[in-house]
């Protein structure tokens, strides 16, 4: 997902933490499979090569694993995210060499480290403290652990209430040791919807209904979770992005936002283009803009445009407790 923001506070850091949804390329420095630095990924780039999702602010947020990311460049943030992950450590297994979340929280004290000895500690917390945090996890705790196969192990030790309570628990953990300001939690998108399920689990076109009924179950105990950690901070640090509705109003309706399809991906293979990965071989469309799906699991630029701009002005329904341009305002209030 390509994040840009105009009205950013320049000196203002961004991390980012989470999975292929924001990963901007950190894969393509690990032996695995999860990655997208082949073509036909990058192809509307002004290179013409893949170069990830992730981006807000006057400069693009680097990979943490990018040799670029030296000198000035830290002080712009860092991208941590890695495809495959989830909240659970055992998610994407098949993957092999990815960065699970504990490794990207320890690569975060890693780059504090390295920030205090190009500007001082100080300055360096004072980076850390008032930076926007982006993290985006638990589609694939779903998809690539407990419905990965049938009778996974997982699915064996939880029935799925059950489960969705316990990532719930261990995401909390998780956000606690984020420890920043603002930290932006988006939720699972509408995981049944996407091309790749449409494929494996679709005979009609319909959404899966267990799929869905995972993110029904999922999201609003993370906003209630959120809500919850705010009360016990005395603060509104976490914010919640339905990112469920967010896909879901272009998926339910595309022909509203200038999509000829919301289920066939625009590069793959085989029924809904949701077969396998997107690479040089697969079927690619024309015109992106004219698909809500880029591949099988991901959404075009332009879907992720519509997304982004509910993340900066959307109403409660989309943003609680408040949108990404009410937290700079509150942040960086004007002087004027």
């Amino acid at each position: 997902m390509r994040l840009v923001c105009a009205e950013a506070e320049p000196n203002r850091a961004f991390f980012v933490f989470g999975d292929s949804l924001v990963d901007s390329g950190n894969n393509d420095f690990l032996a695995t499979t999860a990655r997208a630095d082949a073509p036909p990924y990058g192809i509307d780039y002004p290179t013409h090569r893949p170069t990830g999702r992730e981006q807000l602010g006057l400069e693009p947020t680097l990979p943490y694993l990018s040799p670029l990311l030296v000198g000035k460049k830290l002080l712009v943030g860092a991208n941590f995210a890695s495809a495959g992950i989830g909240i659970l450590n055992d998610t994407g297994i098949q993957f092999v060499h990815i960065i699970r979340i504990y490794k990207q929280l320890r690569l975060f004290e890693q780059y504090q480290k390295r920030l205090s000895v190009h500007i001082g500690s100080g300055a360096a917390q004072r980076v850390v403290n008032q930076a926007l945090v982006l993290i985006t996890l638990g589609g694939n705790d779903f998809v690539n652990n407990y419905y990965l196969v049938p009778y996974s192990a997982r699915s064996r030790q939880f029935s799925l209430p059950d489960y969705v309570r316990y990532l719930i628990s261990e995401y909390r953990k998780r956000l606690y040791d984020l420890g920043s300001r603002r930290v932006l939690v988006t939720g699972t998108g509408p995981m049944g919807c996407v091309p790749a399920e449409l494929a494996m689990r679709s005979r009609n076109g319909d959404c899966d209904v267990e799929l869905q009924r995972a993110a029904s179950l999922y999201n609003p105990q993370l906003v209630q979770m959120i809500k919850d950690l705010n009360q016990e901070i005395g603060a509104d640090v976490f914010i919640a992005a339905n990112a469920y509705q967010m896909h879901m109003d272009f998926i339910s309706n595309p022909g509203a936002y200038g999509f000829v399809t919301s289920k066939i991906a625009c590069c793959g293979q085989g029924p809904y283009n949701g077969i396998g990965l997107c690479t040089p071989l697969s079927n690619l469309c024309p015109n992106r803009d004219l698909y809500a799906f880029w591949d099988p699991f991901h959404p075009s630029e332009k879907a992720s445009r519509i997304i982004v701009q509910q993340i900066l002005n959307g109403s409660p329904q989309y943003m609680h407790p408040m949108n990404l341009s009410t937290i700079m305002a509150l942040d960086y209030p004007s002087t004027t």
